[in-house]
């Protein structure tokens, strides 16, 4: 049924020109090169140091880790850090 679902949402995004992130409740990363990170669409602060950020999404989390990582913003679903990105990792549940 999740499955249906999906694929039917995707077929929507598609009809109707909109992004799949919106539709399929997906975040959005922006990279610039190892040192800064913006991420949209997630559902609130999870952990947050110097060296681990975790985020929770609609579906699963993601964690980002580095060394000096500081948060520059943070809004209901957005957030960007600066610092030593080493991994971002996206964990499915």
């Amino acid at each position: 049924m999740r499955s249906i679902k999906k694929k039917l949402n995707m077929m929507t995004a598609k009809l109707l020109e909109v992004p799949q992130d919106v539709i399929l409740d997906l975040p959005r990363l922006t990279m610039i090169g190892n040192m800064q990170l913006y991420i949209e669409n997630h559902r609130g602060v999870l952990h947050f140091s110097s060296e681990l950020l975790k985020l929770a999404l609609g579906q699963g989390a993601l964690e980002v880790r580095g060394e000096n990582l500081v948060m520059r913003g943070i809004q209901t679903e957005e957030v960007f850090i600066e610092g030593k990105i080493h991994d971002i990792k996206y964990i499915n549940s």
